[in-house]
């Protein structure tokens, strides 16, 4: 979970931490996994060799180095990466994992799907839409089971509802799966798109707090927070109030790491369920973990973001992980409805539940 003119300002600066990409190098490299050998000798010797191997513990093991891409910045919400690499749990799988910021400088899909990284994260619409382009990725686990993605108004403003924002300017993030659940969420609601003013925004808050629009497209993990910390109550408009429930946040990897190192994507992905089951059940400690991965992160924020989490990572009460093929058909009808994917692509390519139960 992550002054220079008073109010608005600060929520700009809030708003910012959620707007900034991180950087990283652009490779990485790979080690080979191993264990030392007893050197030859008497018997006697061989013997105490083979005590002494026996004896090591996994530390002593070459890991294998991967790299796992995030959807965004360092913050809470991908605070089951940091957990599971403090535990020590992508250690026990054999691997060395080098946890890199996203954002618009380091896109996921592309980073991963050029094969200088390994993992990825990126909303669940990305893989298809990605995947009608030709690039070759393969969702691994859905991380937020439901979207983060809400409306939001100030409490003042007493529009509560989508029927509400008839003749009203609304903000809108163009592109994406935030696009997408807005435009999802007005055709569901019988609201007339023409009925509604847009105004194209990104992630400084001051139009929704200085009246420039009535609505505001966020996370509920996140500027919603920013908002209330600036004093604000505000009204709350989910997508589930309108029968849309997209997956949200999706681990993924390419067809061709799933088919040149399987054992390597299975030890990854059930290293970083448990990481995320751990954070889930200890959501203060996984602030203070979170935290420590940025230099400009406040604990109580993150620590409200990863709390705000846990009802969206564990929706629906599946297993931790797993994808339904209803949901993934769901996603791709959206999809072609508002024009972001023009073909149904294969779902049975496009995600696999294989590596997440041991």
């Amino acid at each position: 979970m992550r002054k220079v003119n008073g109010k608005w300002m600060s929520a700009l600066l809030l708003s910012s931490i959620v707007a900034i990409a991180g950087c990283g190098s652009n490779s990485a490299s790979n080690g080979t996994s191993g264990s030392q050998a007893p050197d030859g000798g008497s018997a006697s010797s061989a013997t105490a060799a083979t005590s002494s191997a026996a004896s090591m513990d996994a530390g002593t093991q070459k890991l294998k180095k991967v790299v796992v891409r995030l959807k965004w910045i360092n913050q809470a919400q991908f605070a089951g990466f940091y957990m599971a690499k403090e535990k020590g749990y992508y250690k026990d799988a054999g691997l060395d994992v080098d946890i890199r910021p996203g954002g618009s400088d380091f896109p996921s899909v592309q980073m991963v799907s050029s094969g200088s990284e390994d993992f990825g994260v990126t909303g669940a619409d990305q893989i298809l839409m990605s995947r009608e382009k030709g690039a070759p990725v393969v969702a691994l686990s859905v991380i937020y089971r439901s979207t983060p993605f809400v409306l939001f108004t100030l409490k003042s403003s007493g529009i509560t509802s989508m029927k509400d924002l008839e003749g009203q300017k609304v903000g809108v993030k163009l592109g994406g799966n935030e696009e997408l659940t807005y435009r999802a969420m007005v055709n569901k609601a019988g609201v007339k798109a023409k009925s509604i003013s847009e105004m194209p925004v990104k992630f400084d808050l001051s139009p929704l707090l200085t009246g420039q629009v009535k609505a505001w497209p966020g996370y509920v993990i996140n500027e919603v927070i920013a908002a209330q910390e600036q004093g604000e109550e505000v009204n709350v408009i989910y997508p589930s109030d309108y029968g849309i429930n997209f997956y949200a946040d999706t681990l993924f990897t390419t067809e061709k790491m799933i088919q040149k190192d399987p054992e390597t994507v299975k030890g990854f992905v059930q290293a970083t369920m448990k990481g995320w089951d751990y954070a889930i059940n200890h959501p203060d400690e996984a602030a203070q973990v979170t935290v420590q991965f940025g230099d400009q992160l406040n604990l109580e924020h993150e620590t409200k973001m990863m709390k705000a989490s846990i009802p969206l990572l564990e929706a629906d009460k599946g297993p931790l992980g797993q994808m339904e093929e209803s949901q993934w058909s769901t996603l791709q009808d959206s999809l072609i409805d508002v024009g972001f994917l023009k073909k149904k692509q294969d779902l049975a390519s496009a995600f696999t539940n294989e590596f997440i139960q041991p």
